[in-house]
């Protein structure tokens, strides 16, 4: 998966610069869509009617970014409880988002579920093609991870912590706050993962834009080690190349820990997520069965198998401390509309003004 530093090019030039100049999406009674009375049915018989329709329609088709190893058995599930054939095509996030909007253009409505990133989910969104929806499992899944529109929900999430290697950091040593790294003692020892623009942009706009850029000069003249990929971050950290690293994913610190790494995390206020998100298509071949997926994923069930991958989920029903601690999500709109302006300020400060590398993770 590309990093989000480089995906607002990609996103902008899949939509068209108007679309992402955020032209009205409010939805008039036409364009709720032929499902959206069934999306949002919350009956006493809602499970056993979308049970016998998803079995007459036979299949759902699922669009993820999630990879094959974590999804298969997700899907392998899904078919096992309810004897209904998932048909999965899988890619990167952009792909994801460029297949769905260039097939819907052409008038060819394949997809029953997307599942894929925040800012890729709401792009879909500002082109309509995802409708509102009702799950049960809404209730366990945090208010913070709703957009307002309510046309997709966080399924699992991307956390950035500061990840630190035990041999190396004494506990009392831990930096507490943002302003903890500023301590000389962490010169040219920080570790900050090369493409997160967006954690970047989502930090100092919490700081409040001039105080939070005024925090990262100070950052930058620390000399931090900038190095490109997550799961290379916390492997540099178990290793002890570097001490502290400050944009790892816990779940992949936690993932080494739990093998006898001599790594640990903590979440740093605020602390910010890279939401992945689960929506209907507003147009499914299989309306029942979309949404019985959906259930499924947003389930305590589905989100344990989740978890049981390494991943963090979104619903508070399943025990983890990878999700216990206040959080934020990033807003699609850095990502969607002011790409250019916080990767030009994150090239300046941290890479001399040069674009950074990509990763895949």
């Amino acid at each position: 998966m590309k990093t989000h530093a480089m995906r607002g090019a990609g996103v902008l030039a899949t939509l068209g610069f108007a679309v992402l100049l955020g032209l009205s999406c409010s939805a008039s009674a036409q364009d709720k869509g032929k499902h959206h009375d069934l999306y949002n049915y919350q009956g006493a018989d809602r499970e056993q009617r979308l049970l016998e329709g998803a079995r007459k329609e036979g299949t759902v088709v699922v669009y993820t970014s999630l990879n094959l190893k974590d999804s298969v058995p997700i899907t392998d599930a899904f078919e096992k409880k309810y004897g209904i054939k998932v048909s999965l095509w899988r890619a990167g996030s952009e792909k994801v988002l460029h297949r769905t909007v260039t097939e819907a253009r052409a008038g060819r409505f394949s997809p029953d579920v997307i599942e894929t990133n925040g800012p890729e989910m709401e792009a879909l969104y500002r082109e309509k093609l995802l409708s509102e929806f009702h799950s049960p499992a809404f209730k366990d899944i945090p208010a913070v991870t709703f957009p307002p529109h309510r046309q997709y929900v966080a399924d699992r999430f991307n956390f950035f912590v500061l990840g630190y290697n035990t041999n190396l950091v004494k506990a009392e040593d831990v930096p507490k706050s943002y302003e903890d790294l500023l301590n000389p003692r962490w010169h040219g020892k920080i570790g900050i993962e090369s493409g997160d623009s967006d954690w970047f942009a989502a930090v100092t706009k919490a700081m409040g834009e001039r105080e939070g850029l005024a925090y990262f000069r100070k950052l930058a003249a620390t000399q931090p080690q900038m190095r490109t990929g997550h799961t290379l971050m916390a492997e540099l950290l178990s290793a002890g190349e570097l001490p502290i690293a400050a944009t790892v994913y816990n779940h992949n610190v936690e993932r080494l820990n739990k093998k006898g790494a001599p790594v640990k995390w903590v979440p740093l206020g605020p602390t910010f997520g890279r939401p992945n998100a689960i929506g209907v298509a507003k147009h499914a071949p299989h309306p029942h069965a979309a949404l019985l997926f959906t259930d499924f994923m947003l389930s305590r069930e589905g989100q344990e198998l989740i978890k049981e991958r390494n991943r963090v989920p979104a619903s508070l029903a399943v025990e983890t401390s990878l999700n216990k601690f206040p959080y934020k999500m990033i807003d699609p709109v850095i990502v969607l509309d002011e790409s250019q302006k916080w990767e030009q300020l994150w090239a300046q400060l941290f890479h001399k003004g040069q674009a950074p590398k990509k990763a895949d993770d």
